[in-house]
């Protein structure tokens, strides 16, 4: 049963990390332990900006801490999900960042990783929102928004 009353929010920020390999692009994704494949991200803490969470997040879930932010990115998508019967809306800001790290050290949140070109990162990714922000990575980086690392 689902009580209703207030709607509980939640603010998250992570990264559409990725790497150049021989003219290739790789995006990384998480491989949680529920099954699903996803971007870096976490929820902010108090007093943290949205990038800091990025950062903080890169470094706890995979170790990377050579992040190169994209001037001019910032894509936010939300969604809507039950914990304990009560709905959470929740908010996921969302920054893209180079790294010329290959290596990732999986925090316990995670049973694994891959990097992967865009067609099949977007195959992999479970869920829509994480696909919608690929592809808007992928479109800033091909020169469609003018956005470049900095």
């Amino acid at each position: 049963m689902i009580r209703r009353g207030p709607v509980a929010r939640v603010v998250s920020a992570g990264a559409v990390v990725y790497r150049e390999d021989g003219g290739s692009r790789l995006y990384l994704l998480l491989h949680y332990p529920s099954g699903h494949w996803d971007l870096v991200k976490g929820k902010m803490e108090e007093g943290e900006s949205a990038r800091q969470t990025a950062v903080r997040e890169a470094m706890e879930e995979t170790g990377i801490v050579d992040l190169q932010f994209v001037d001019g990115f910032e894509e936010s998508v939300r969604y809507d999900f039950h914990r304990s019967g009560r709905r959470v809306r929740k908010r996921v800001i969302f920054y893209l960042a180079r790294t010329r790290a290959e290596d990732v050290t999986l925090s316990r949140e995670h049973v694994g990783f891959s990097w992967l070109g865009f067609e099949d990162a977007v195959a992999r990714a479970t869920y829509g929102n994480a696909r919608g922000v690929l592809a808007v990575a992928e479109k800033s980086l091909r020169g469609g928004s003018g956005a470049r690392a900095g």
